[in-house]
């Protein structure tokens, strides 16, 4: 929990303050449940100098879990509790002591007036005419707006970007953000939103159920950010505080006993949702079964041309597995120099498990240099010093180099340096011999089928990896790209920004451990009296 918090000035005004407008606890005084209490406390959070820690929250719950209604709580907290710090006093709960918004506007902002109703409607529920609140904070309820004289006001805002823009908004709901699509211009409005909170150092809070991919929405483009910045792509002094709670991706929704462990899951301490109503629900012929990932389970669903399902790499991953030093491994690299990512990606021969050695990127728009994208090189130094180190660390018996960009590398630098480790080449034989060099535009027949093996594999779950972000990140990017050969994959677009070279590694590093437990120098090399530094001696 954080040391320093104004959550429990909210929890205080919500207990003294308002009543279950609605349920089994229905005009009960109001009771947090422990996740709401411990998303309160984050997203009041405070440093030292009393700035905020959290600039944008988003709250990316299943449906029924109870978003519109703590929405709704936060909105009339923002307009009459005391949620800005006056001042530290360790003998307070939180460290801190608050002090109401001056002149507060806080508005809950949508693209249609239909998305803001459930949370309208439950700031009416919980402050209805004659309630303590209206009376103490001499607010003047309507129907889709409140004034707090002399000038504060809750509203809803439903309207243009170009209508939004200058207003001095100090709190903003953002309500369902996965219906803010570019054909409804929710990403416009929700930018000028934004633009209107920082003149003042305000926050938005973002509600939502997981979005439908590649539609442009405000809640796919806030969990990318978060994503960015939790790999480190980003650059903020405040971060984005981000809930979700997302069942397990190997839920089987045809099995009870699955699907109960999952909404048990999902739900936590949602006392009030219906787990049997729910699971009748997803079983309902009618029921899309990605419609009902995406409310039920929270699971985003994946592109039409996905490469994979979004839950099937994400069930491969056991983090618990480790790779030892000295364990033998085969490696894949695809390099860039600028633009593109650069992947360094490992595979134990062992048991075939996938590893990410390195990866490098170029981080995304700097916003203290005007949105100008950052001038970036892919740092060749770092490159070659990850590949010294996996070779210090692990028994390298195989490594295949895309050659593109980096054929100095590939051909002559890595080569003069391994060449006597390596027991598998890339090009064993004829004019091109090479020990590493695996030209990628010869071989897109090789490669095709890699794919298509690589594929059946992690559909069925036939090797673990080891969970890592951007490599996760890259293989839920890929698309499907049928070609003469089979199914490869490719970028969604040849400019998408998302880029997929780790996901190249996996399928190359999974090709090469193949290929060499099949070769006759393996079998020369696990049989051979004489081993040096990991090669036969005598063989190659």
């Amino acid at each position: 929990m954080p040391a320093l918090t104004l959550g429990w000035e909210v929890v205080k005004w919500a207990s003294k303050y308002l009543k279950h407008p609605n349920g089994p606890r229905a005009g009960q005084r109001w009771q947090f449940v422990d996740s709401q209490v411990r998303f309160l406390l984050w997203w009041y959070s405070v440093d030292a100098d009393g700035h905020w820690l959290f600039h944008h929250g988003v709250r990316r719950l299943a449906k029924g879990s109870g978003k519109s209604p703590f929405a709704a709580l936060l909105a009339l907290a923002e307009l009459t509790a005391p949620v800005r710090l006056l001042d530290f006093d360790p003998r307070a709960a939180g460290g801190c002591v608050g002090k109401s918004v001056d002149m507060p506007l806080v508005q809950i902002a949508a693209t249609a007036e239909s998305q803001t109703a459930n949370t309208m409607r439950m700031v009416r529920a919980m402050a209805p005419k004659g309630s303590r609140l209206v009376a103490d904070f001499q607010l003047d309820p309507g129907k889709t707006q409140y004034y707090m004289l002399p000038e504060g006001k809750l509203e809803v805002i439903t309207s243009s970007a170009t209508a939004a823009e200058g207003a001095e908004a100090t709190f903003i709901v953002g309500d369902e953000t996965e219906h803010w699509k570019p054909n409804n211009g929710g990403p416009e409005l929700a930018s000028t939103l934004e633009d209107n909170l920082a003149k003042s150092g305000s926050r938005m809070l973002e509600t939502s159920n997981a979005w439908v991919p590649e539609e442009g929405s405000v809640a796919e483009a806030s969990w990318d950010a978060w994503v960015a910045q939790e790999e480190g792509r980003v650059r903020a002094e405040s971060r984005i505080l981000y809930d979700a709670r997302v069942a397990p991706p190997e839920t089987d929704m045809a099995d009870p006993e699955s699907l109960a462990a999952a909404l048990e899951h999902v739900y936590d301490d949602c006392w009030w949702a219906d787990r049997r109503a729910i699971m009748n629900r997803i079983w309902d012929p009618r029921s899309a079964p990605e419609d009902s990932r995406r409310k039920y389970l929270n699971q985003p669903t994946a592109a039409a041309d996905a490469w994979l399902a979004a839950h099937e790499w994400p069930a491969c991953a056991d983090a618990s597995v480790v790779v030892a030093d000295g364990d033998e491994v085969v490696m894949f690299f695809d390099g860039s120099k600028s633009r593109d990512a650069t992947a360094l990606i490992g595979c134990r021969v062992s048991d075939g498990h996938v590893f990410e050695i390195d990866t490098w990127e170029q981080p995304l728009v700097d916003p203290t240099q005007d949105g100008e994208p950052v001038a970036w090189q892919v740092p060749v130094n770092e490159v070659d010093a990850a590949v010294a180190r996996a070779f210090r660390t692990w028994r390298v018996v195989a490594f295949f180099g895309d050659v593109k960009e980096w054929e100095s590398y590939v051909h002559t630098t890595w080569p003069d340096l391994y060449r006597e480790q390596l027991v598998l080449w890339a090009q064993d034989s004829g004019r091109n011999a090479s020990p590493i060099a695996w030209d990628m535009r010869s071989h897109v027949r090789d490669f095709t089928m890699a794919a298509e093996a690589c594929h059946t594999e992690i559909v069925e779950r036939q090797f673990t990896h080891d969970g890592a972000a951007v490599t996760s990140r890259h293989v839920a990017n890929a698309r499907r790209r049928p070609n003469r050969y089979g199914v490869s994959i490719g970028k969604e677009s040849r400019t998408s920004p998302k880029k997929i070279d780790a996901a190249v590694c996996v399928i190359g590093a999974r090709m090469v451990r193949r290929q060499l437990l099949v070769s006759s120098q393996w079998a020369k090399y696990k049989a051979g009296p004489k081993k040096r530094a990991g090669r036969v001696v005598g063989w190659g």
